[in-house]
């Protein structure tokens, strides 16, 4: 049998059977279903799209897969080059991977490596903190540096374990209380008083920072001012700690900004989702020259010892290469201005007396309830409609499909403004 994720499997309810799936529409046996969340929010141009659907095919007649140890293809080659050029700065150095919890894993344990190999973080000094942590004074406790990741409050980045630690969701990541609180993970509200009081406290101690930057996705659709992630720039090159913007969710248009690297530079750069416009599983971490250099080396003890084994599937380059050709042609970015005007529209200033608040931004929208149960019985009510949803928490929003109508757009809307007129 399937074991669903999220789901208590001995209460869950039976899930919607998908039959077929074409554009924006996902279809059941029974129904047509607009797709308002884009197979978590990774279907950017609907599915079944032509472009990445052929560039698949074509692929796979002449190979699907073969590993990057040793091998290379052209596949790989030309998505890491058309990375290079199209990403903003010197983010050039693509580490290909599986899924978007693998790639964030891979930028963490990049930036850790990264001072261990300029010597800024030794194994002696990390041996001599847990010595002196068991109360063994014998072996030399030397300053432990570099060890320490800055997050921020209500952080989801994945459900491995390094991206579980640097999260802060216990509705996801509850498993990990039986481990007491993590020592090397500082979270942080997104105020810049917060910010710069934690950069003079660990100064040194930080080898990054860690952001869903402008918009917090699983922990509740968070939205947040560029203005918080300029300073975080300003500090991280002050204290020279490597900055990760984690766009998996938030990048392809998302936010209104192509990406949110165009506006604040970090040194790692992690895509996922919507690099292959949803159709298939891929992902990567591209770190910028300062970074790369730190490994690049005649010491093979330097080198980063990762190695998913799908990590640049010829499959998935192919797709995702052809989804980076679509959002040009496409003129992706004045269709997210679209999409948040008419979102705007239909949403801002719309009130119920169990509505905490109304957020919108790029190509995202959400209503916020005060109770979650306000929410229960929507998911099936939206499909009565047409319209495909999964609320959580408290927590009513859209990430659709960049392909939608004006038409299918303001039903997803008049549907959820139906839920609450109803009474």
């Amino acid at each position: 049998m399937i074991w669903y994720p999220y789901e208590q499997m001995k209460t869950m309810k039976a899930p919607y059977e998908i039959v077929d799936a074409e554009g924006p529409y996902l279809y059941t046996k029974d129904a047509k279903l607009l797709d308002s969340i884009s197979s978590w929010w990774s279907v950017i141009y609907g599915y079944h799209q032509p472009k990445i659907t052929e560039a698949i095919c074509q692929q796979a007649n002449k190979f699907s897969h073969v590993m990057l140890g040793g091998l290379t293809h052209k596949p790989a080659q030309e998505l890491s080059e058309k990375l290079a050029a199209w990403l903003p700065g010197d983010l050039d150095y693509c580490f290909f991977s599986d899924s978007g919890s693998v790639a964030v894993e891979v930028a963490l344990k990049m930036a850790l490596q990264y001072y261990v190999n300029r010597g800024e973080t030794s194994h002696k000094r990390v041996l001599a903190l847990e010595h002196a942590h068991h109360g063994d004074t014998s072996v030399d406790n030397q300053e432990v540096r570099r060890t320490k990741v800055l997050a921020l409050e209500h952080a989801y980045h994945g459900d491995t374990f390094k991206t579980m630690a640097v999260g802060d969701d216990e509705d996801y990541h509850f498993v990990l209380q039986v481990y007491g609180k993590n020592p090397y993970v500082i979270h942080i509200p997104t105020e810049i008083a917060a910010l710069e009081e934690a950069f003079a406290r660990y100064q040194d101690e930080l080898n990054c920072f860690i952001v869903e930057p402008l918009l917090q996705g699983a922990g509740g659709m968070r939205m947040y001012d560029m203005a918080f992630l300029k300073r975080a720039r300003e500090l991280c090159d002050k204290y020279g700690v490597l900055l990760i913007f984690d766009e998996v969710a938030t990048g392809f248009g998302r936010t209104g900004h192509r990406f949110v690297a165009d506006e604040v530079l970090p040194d790692i750069l992690v895509l996922g989702k919507g690099l292959t416009g949803g159709h298939i599983g891929h992902a990567v971490t591209v770190a910028n020259k300062k970074v790369f250099a730190a490994f690049y080396d005649d010491a093979p003890e330097k080198a980063l010892m990762h190695g998913p084994t799908f990590m640049g599937n010829a499959l998935a380059c192919a797709a995702a290469k052809a989804s980076i050709e679509l959002f040009d042609e496409l003129d992706v970015m004045a269709r997210v201005a679209h999409i948040e005007e008419i979102t705007r529209r239909e949403l801002e200033g719309f009130t119920d007396p169990r509505i905490r608040e109304v957020r919108i931004m790029g190509g995202c929208a959400c209503i916020e309830v005060y109770d979650a149960q306000t929410l229960a019985g929507y998911q099936q009510f939206a499909y009565e409609r047409g319209v495909f949803a999964r609320p959580f928490l408290n927590y009513l929003y859209s990430m659709v499909p960049y392909i939608l109508t004006d038409d299918e757009l303001v039903h997803i809307f008049a549907v959820m403004k139906e839920w609450f007129r109803r009474g």
